[in-house]
């Protein structure tokens, strides 16, 4: 058989396997996404397993593991014809890295106060955005926009813009943002580090840490309540929400999101001084946001909506600020 037939062969299989799961119902669609996270998980920890008898280093264990998960997920997502298949990755994969790094404190059944915290901070984020993401993805038949355009545009390439754009590099961001739960969980503070802070600077920035987590979180789910009940009213269909959050910035649900992983980051720090350097990750993730997240919304809003550009005009980019005159 010539690698050409064997090809048609091949998309003709992955036609009618993705023709399949768009005739599938919400319930059965989200079933089976469920299914293939739950394959992911298990393959990850097995891989887990034998790369522990290594002499890797387990941060590098942990991203060798999570680039592997994205490949197994990618690789449904090519099935299934459907990028958003890697949508839930985001706000999921925070909490396996969380139980990962716990397993290397010496300590790992005297859970601290920070760890429970972090544990129920960690959880009501990655709650809220699946759920929201539950709320409105329909099933295969539902794909999000900036990968339907990516694929009109660019239908050649569109297997090497998923694979990298679309899910390799948010895990990689992601997992540079989960570089905090590191010295909470396995690596809390001790004389030997490099430097050792007074026990009061440490609580003030826990404090600090976990007031801006909460805040974000309860800023998010605030801004997507506001933007959902703006929506779900027809006559408001065309025109761009200006109340609530939105009137300060035009997107308060980016700002939360970004501020969330600077919460993290704060909060990591009073675990652990010396883990100063992981601030690339909501460095990372500020940069995802402002020069490729932001882009792509403000230029879909104006070609969609007449009165964007009055909008854009008056009311702060990100950061949440009084509208201008």
């Amino acid at each position: 058989m010539n690698s050409q037939l064997s090809f048609k062969l091949h998309d003709s299989k992955s036609r009618n396997v993705s023709a399949w799961a768009r005739s599938l119902s919400k319930s059965m669609a989200l079933s089976l996404i469920l299914g293939i996270y739950l394959l992911t998980l298990v393959f990850s920890w097995l891989e887990i397993t034998i790369l522990l008898k290594t002499s890797l280093n387990p941060i590098i264990i942990l991203l060798i593991t999570d680039i592997t998960a994205t490949l197994i997920i990618y690789l449904f997502s090519t099935l299934l014809d459907n990028a958003s298949v890697y949508d839930p990755y985001w706000s999921v994969i925070p909490i396996p890295i969380m139980v990962f790094y716990w397993t290397f404190n010496p300590q790992w059944s005297n859970f601290t106060l920070q760890q429970v915290l972090t544990f129920i901070l960690v959880l009501l984020w990655g709650f809220r955005l699946t759920s929201n993401w539950v709320s409105y993805w329909s099933g295969f038949d539902f794909e999000d926009w900036r990968y339907r355009d990516f694929r009109a545009k660019n239908p050649k390439l569109f297997w090497l813009i998923n694979l990298v754009g679309i899910q390799l590099v948010p895990t990689v961001i992601v997992f540079a943002g989960s570089l905090s739960l590191w010295p909470i969980f396995a690596n809390p503070l001790d004389k030997s580090a490099g430097f050792t802070p007074t026990s009061s600077l440490l609580l003030i920035t826990a404090i600090i840490g976990a007031i801006i987590m909460l805040g974000a979180i309860s800023f998010e789910f605030f801004a997507d309540r506001q933007m959902h009940r703006f929506l779900a009213n027809p006559n408001n269909k065309g025109k761009t929400i200006s109340d609530g959050l939105w009137r300060y910035s035009r997107h308060p649900n980016y700002f939360g999101e970004v501020s969330f992983w600077w919460g993290m980051y704060i909060f990591g720090l009073s675990s652990n001084f010396h883990y100063w350097w992981t601030i690339i990750g909501p460095i990372m993730m500020t940069l995802l946001f402002l020069f490729i997240s932001i882009p792509m919304m403000e230029k879909h809003n104006l070609a969609r909506r007449d009165d964007y550009w009055e909008y854009q005009r008056k009311t702060s980019k990100i950061v949440p600020w009084f509208p201008r005159k």
